[in-house]
């Protein structure tokens, strides 16, 4: 159906309606621009997301990078951020595709609909304006008509009339045959327009009218078929970018079934393993003899702790649990871990260092080849050129090989002390026989100073004493330099009883805030027994108290003082 033939009379509501048809458009273009909008800024914080929850540049990325859960999350995170960049290529494909495009459109549009309606009004006023001539010509044939009957009548009266003379009634005769006149070109003016009229009319209704309204019919076609394309294009530009999120979900879907739980919960042994051995079983304890110290970490139970522990109230050892919080990163040989850490992190610093020195050594091949085709081609380059270079590449191998001596003779160091299996056998064995002789702690404890650092270094008075008197298994180590935090502990309490006494078997200097200098030999009171931690508490007279190893210090009951002494 034509809007030419059909709605020839309703120029003013076309109007209106392809005047809605633009509105309608630019309604779908903002509805797309905000659209855009709306992907950009998902996008923009997707990415936000991604980036907050990614690891931390320091030491701890570096830990967590070995559990394949913080793998998988890592994993994640990035394919997130693969994602969020498809949604910024919808958001660009919108704009590019659909809001430039009908942007464009919009005004191709507007000025052609306005050209098509400028010739419908400029057809409209000429039919309009000949239409008022044709009723001019009309109207005049009408009035000569009027004016000849009258010049008619007249004449004839004239022409009855005696009385009037001869002169007049031809005189009144001419004039009504003028008038007759008149009123016959008026209507051949009449009739000849008349005719004209009806062409121009017939043309118009038929003709021009019916072109400008097919014009503007083929506009509002073509601008509901853009319409359409870009309601497509707006589906198309979500579907083209789906292979590539899927693949990120995807991604994101293996990187959930990579995780491992029986890997992960290894990875915390490897990480946190000391490479201590656990204590050996707590000898028998015969009140009828003088009872001994022996290797265990709880030399009492804590039935008799219970009993014995008086009432007043004191504070507990907390030294030995106080991280120092200036520690730093620790001394180069990683004296401060334990065995089994500290052996992996000499092995580490190993591999870097093996790495770097195989880097150098490429490098210095790759300039020895370099030098000689120099010297096989001189206009290549001049072979004396190379020389420094080579000379600071064999300085960083020397060095380097330095470090890796240094690192080596501390790792075959750690493995000389680390206890195999046949010692932990040999060690249960020794305790179940032992009943008479004081055995140093081997546990962990007697490596840890008050803050509780660990080094692998004998104590300088153990070495001193070796060929006097038998030592420890492993003495314990001076705290370290580090003054550990203080809770005041020995502030505002009252005064501890006296629950034994013990021996010092080796001396002790003490440097450390909590602990008490003892010499060889020198006879102490027992105040507080180890808890565990490889110390005990110690009273010299009323003013000085103090922390001695328990290694050091040979320790007797309060029922069995009396024999000693």
């Amino acid at each position: 159906m034509s809007w030419g033939s059909e709605l020839w009379d309703q120029f003013d509501n076309l109007e209106k309606h392809t005047q809605w048809g633009i509105e309608y458009l630019e309604k779908y273009t903002k509805f797309v621009k905000e659209r855009s909008e709306i992907e950009t800024n998902y996008a923009k914080q997707i990415r936000n997301l991604s980036k907050k929850y990614q690891p931390k540049k320091n030491s701890r990325e570096e830990e967590e990078s070995k559990y394949t859960f913080c793998r998988a999350f890592l994993t994640t995170l990035n394919e997130l951020n693969d994602y969020a960049g498809q949604h910024e290529v919808i958001a660009e494909n919108l704009t590019s595709q659909i809001i430039t495009e009908l942007s464009r459109y919009l005004q191709d549009l507007k000025s052609e609909r306005k050209s098509h309606f400028h010739d419908g009004r400029k057809a409209q006023q000429h039919i309009e304006s000949s239409w008022k001539q044709l009723e001019s010509c009309k109207r005049k044939f009408e009035r000569d008509c009027k004016e000849a009957d009258r010049a008619q009548q007249y004449f004839e009266k004239m022409d009855a009339d005696i009385n009037v003379t001869k002169a007049d009634v031809e005189k009144a005769r001419q004039q009504a045959q003028m008038r007759h006149q008149m009123a016959a070109d008026s209507k051949g003016d009449y009739s000849s327009y008349l005719q004209k009229f009806n062409q121009e009319q017939n043309e118009h209704y038929f003709t021009v009218i019916p072109n400008i309204f097919q014009k503007l019919q083929d506009m509002e076609e073509k601008r509901i078929e853009r319409l359409g394309v870009c309601m497509k294009t707006f589906a198309d530009v979500d579907r083209q970018v789906l292979p590539i999120v899927g693949k990120c979900l995807d991604g994101m879907t293996k990187a959930a079934e990579s995780i491992e739980p029986k890997t992960d919960s290894q990875q915390v042994v490897e990480s946190y393993k000391s490479g201590f051995e656990p204590p050996g079983d707590v000898e028998f304890e015969d009140y009828g003899q003088a009872m001994k110290r022996t290797a265990s970490e709880t030399s009492l139970s804590n039935t008799r702790e219970g009993k014995e522990k008086p009432t007043t109230k004191t504070k507990g050892k907390l030294w030995p649990f106080i991280k120092n919080k200036n520690k730093g990163s620790g001394p180069e040989d990683f004296s401060h871990l334990p065995p089994e850490q500290r052996r992996k992190k000499l092995q580490g610093k190993l591999d870097e260092l093996n790495k770097d020195i195989q880097k150098e050594m490429d490098q210095r091949d790759a300039l020895t080849k370099m030098k000689d085709v120099y010297v096989k081609n001189p206009q290549m380059g001049d072979p004396n050129s190379v020389d420094p270079r080579l000379s600071e590449i064999g300085q960083n191998i020397e060095k380097l090989q330095f470090e890796v001596q240094k690192f080596e003779g501390w790792l075959a160091e750690v493995e000389e002390r680390m206890p195999s299996k046949s010692d932990t056998h040999r060690r249960s064995g020794l305790y179940e026989t032992q009943n008479s002789t004081t055995v140093g702690n081997n546990c962990a404890q007697d490596r840890e100073s008050p803050d509780g650092s660990y080094t692998e270094e004998q104590n300088s008075e153990t070495q001193v004493k070796a060929n006097i008197a038998p030592a420890p298994a492993q003495a314990p180590a001076h705290p370290t330099s580090t003054t550990p935090e203080f809770d005041d502990e020995f502030d505002d309490e009252e005064v501890l009883p006296t629950i034994g006494t013990c021996k010092a078997l080796y001396p002790f200097e003490g440097h450390n805030e909590g602990t008490i200098a003892v010499a060889e030999g020198e006879l102490l009171y027992v105040i507080e027994e180890d808890k565990g931690d490889g110390w005990t508490r110690v009273r010299r007279n009323e003013d000085e108290e103090g922390y001695v190893p328990t290694s050091y210090v040979e320790v007797f009951l309060e029922t069995n003082a009396k024999g000693q002494w």
